[in-house]
């Protein structure tokens, strides 16, 4: 409703109502906006924290469940160094000469690692990959 000139209340109290009732209004909005801001910081801490959460979470189920098949392949290379060993000096003192049999068993050993290297790298390059991202997305 415009004013008139002629009316009963003056033009610079009602500027002053106008300006009472923005200030208010403006403060009600700045005290949105500064608990909204507080909410997504709050939010943005909580998450950077859950996700460190949740990394160290998938980090120690990975570490725990290398353990035990880390034991495994320690004791079975440990078993089959013997193994050789036993094998070379078997073989040594059938052909007469020890060396003989370490250089048949490391001969051996070398064609089995050059297979494994040719024909099956990439096989188990794909099985141990998919075992790790089976753990990690367990």
């Amino acid at each position: 409703m415009p004013i008139m000139k002629n009316s009963i209340v003056p033009r610079g109290l009602i500027n002053w109502i106008v300006k009472i009732i923005m200030t208010e209004v403006m403060e009600d909005y700045v005290k949105l906006i500064e608990a909204m801001v507080e909410k997504v910081t709050d939010y943005g801490k909580t998450s950077i924290e859950l996700a460190k959460l949740q990394a160290l979470d998938k980090t120690t189920e990975v570490v725990s469940s290398l353990v035990p098949h880390g034991i495994v392949l320690i004791l079975t290379l440990i078993f089959l160094l013997f193994l050789n060993f036993g094998c070379a000096l078997w073989l040594g003192e059938i052909l007469g000469k020890i060396y003989y049999g370490f250089l048949i068993v490391a001969v051996f050993n070398g064609v089995i690692g050059i297979c494994v290297h040719f024909f099956m790298h990439k096989w188990l390059k794909k099985k141990v990959g998919d075992s790790f991202i089976k753990q990690v997305l367990k």
